[in-house]
């Protein structure tokens, strides 16, 4: 009976996520190390930079804001009163956090009907058309981290009608997302990687 409850628990544990797939890489802060230990990133940002123009580390940088690298993440659920469930504060789910409908638009708009967001090669992809979009229909440079992620977090119209500029919050998001690029850039050219 005691060795039925630990495998019980094992196989709980295995249903809800707990295997290592989309745990975060060790080592955020150093691009060099964080390539190496996941190579497949490496080759999936480099494919959406030759695709779509959006360099290695913008992408990094905006994925780093978004999930931590983490392929399941999703937003937080919400809570009435603090203890009745609402739901999820969005439907942005995966490596890039894409959104329910933008990432259908995706879908349509590249063909790739068998994307999925939590898998690494489709979300950096995404990302890079996305940010490509922008960088066509807004003139926002694809080196430029934080306006393609203000771009990115409010939607394109949003950022055309200026509502990031009431959100100081967010602002102060799109300058740490510029500085963690920028990191990135130089320690990717210091081991090789641009």
């Amino acid at each position: 009976m005691n060795n039925y409850l630990k495998l019980a628990i094992v196989m709980l544990v295995a249903s809800c996520g707990g295997g290592g797939s989309h745990k975060a890489p060790r080592h955020l802060d150093n691009a060099c190390a964080l390539v190496a230990e996941r190579p497949a990133y490496y080759g999936a940002m480099r494919g959406a930079q030759r695709r779509w123009g959006v360099p290695i580390p913008v992408q990094m940088a905006a994925i780093h804001q978004e999930s931590k690298f983490v392929g399941n993440a999703r937003t937080p659920h919400q809570y009435a009163l603090g203890i009745i469930p609402l739901g999820r504060q969005s439907s942005a789910y995966g490596y890039s956090q894409a959104i329910d409908g933008t990432w259908e638009d995706y879908l349509k708009d590249t063909g790739k009907r068998r994307a999925r967001r939590d898998d690494i090669r489709d979300a950096t992809d995404f990302m890079g058309w996305y940010m490509n979009g922008t960088t066509r229909n807004l003139g926002v440079s694809p080196h430029d981290a934080a306006g393609q992620y203000l771009a990115y977090h409010e939607g394109r119209k949003g950022f055309a009608s200026g509502s990031h500029l009431s959100k100081p919050w967010l602002l102060g998001v799109a300058a740490q997302v510029q500085s963690r690029a920028q990191m990135y850039r130089g320690q990717l050219a210091s081991c090789g990687k641009l």
